[in-house]
């Protein structure tokens, strides 16, 4: 089995770690500390804590991040698709939303003070979050999160589309 999926996003491949788990806003997610894999290199999904920060399909289509900015300081009790912050990139301003419900137990300091690590970290250095949920359940695998690729792309492209014949 390999260690990371990958997909094609137009000319550009994203790649994905197969030990993750995903969500539906496109963060990742890691029990937190790190976890001890089993010997298929499987992590289990279990409540508790969790390490959150953008996939790369998110920092793909951000394109250069540069500013990040949170609403919402440890420890406050979230909402799944809360708004918590925001971010800007030379593509787009967004707002970003808690990926599950929960209590926010840290921000990454480092990140928040050179939000640049998210384009050049997304899987290490640039974690954003970290969450303390009993919604564990709600997280994809990185085949769940791979099928939701497929639909995300399609809408993706679509607007992309619709942008460029505004």
């Amino acid at each position: 089995m390999s260690d990371t999926f990958t997909f094609a996003m137009g000319e550009f491949d994203a790649e994905f770690p197969t030990h993750f788990f995903y969500n539906k806003n496109h963060m990742w997610a890691l029990p937190s500390p790190a976890p001890e894999n089993d010997a298929s290199g499987t992590v289990a999904r279990t409540n508790g804590r969790f390490r959150f920060g953008l996939t790369a399909y998110a920092v793909r289509l951000l394109q250069d991040v540069y500013f990040l900015d949170w609403i919402v300081d440890p420890p406050t009790q979230l909402t799944a698709r809360m708004t918590i912050g925001s971010i800007e990139s030379k593509k787009a301003e967004s707002d970003l939303f808690s990926p599950v419900a929960g209590t926010l137990t840290a921000i990454n300091a480092e990140v928040l003070e050179d939000p640049s690590l998210i384009n050049a970290d997304p899987y290490g250095a640039a974690w954003l979050i970290e969450i303390e949920t009993d919604e564990a359940d709600a997280l994809m695998t990185a085949d769940q999160y791979g099928e939701h690729l497929v639909e995300a792309w399609k809408v993706a492209q679509q607007t992309i589309k619709g942008q460029a014949n505004s």
